[in-house]
């Protein structure tokens, strides 16, 4: 079997450091936007385009053929940016335990590296650009340099359908000139993280259990292994290099 030649990895949980804070901004755009939604059923979205959340959620509430759904969802949407473009701005943001010893050795191993997240650019930037990872990469947030800590970063905006879809990954390998999915290992700390490298048909399909969710929330879900940290990525990957 071929070599891995790509990983891709998610952002919020699982390569940047988030303790609730997507949750806690999507449930106070609830709270204004008066958009009723329990906090299990914010956690179980975790990982999807935010503006299909808010489509899904006022439509459960409201029905899918109400005349005032996409209103409501745009404004609960529009809301939520605002709240978290401000997170951003105003907090420290950090990689995750493990993620820049990962991303070297990667790097050492000519193995690509792409970022996928069910953020929109414009707030993907922000955070990018606080870590210093846009340093590198060009107006389609590519690699060319060869000098930026990653290859690249797509968003769900970018693509057609975000996760659980497995768009994302395949517009990556496509960047790449990667046709067989085999050479590529996915690794995110929600289910629709596992369930877009499932779909894909990756190599493997990790889960991550020191992000938004746990071992216990993780496992129900088809994965190829669940790791506590990104520290146990690289033993993974060395048999397969």
């Amino acid at each position: 079997m071929s070599a891995i030649k790509l990983v891709v990895f998610d952002m919020a949980g699982t390569t940047i450091q988030d303790k609730k804070e997507v949750e806690t901004c999507f449930a106070q755009a609830c709270k204004k936007t008066n958009l009723e939604v329990t906090d299990e059923r914010i956690l179980a979205l975790q990982g999807y385009s935010k503006i299909h959340v808010f489509k899904l959620l006022w439509g459960e509430r409201l029905g899918d053929s109400h005349p005032e759904l996409k209103e409501k969802a745009n404004f609960s949407y529009d809301v939520f940016t605002e709240i978290l473009e401000n997170h951003y701005h105003q907090s420290p943001i950090l990689p995750t335990d493990g993620c820049l010893e990962t991303l070297s050795f990667l790097r050492e191993n000519n193995i690509k590296i792409a970022l996928t997240t069910g953020f929109y650019r414009k707030v993907t930037n922000i955070i990018l650009g606080k870590l210093g990872w846009l340093d590198g990469l060009d107006k389609n947030h590519f690699n060319t340099s060869g000098t930026s800590i990653i290859d690249l970063s797509i968003t769900s905006d970018e693509v057609e359908k975000g996760r659980p879809e497995p768009l994302m990954i395949q517009k990556a390998m496509k960047i790449f000139n990667i046709t067989d999915p085999k050479e590529v290992i996915n690794i995110g700390d929600t289910p629709s993280d596992l369930q877009s490298g499932v779909r894909a048909g990756c190599r493997l399909s990790l889960g991550l259990t020191n992000g938004t969710h746990t071992q216990e929330q993780l496992k129900i879900y088809r994965n190829d292994g669940l790791l506590s940290s990104l520290n146990e990525l690289k033993a993974v990957i060395q048999p397969l290099i």
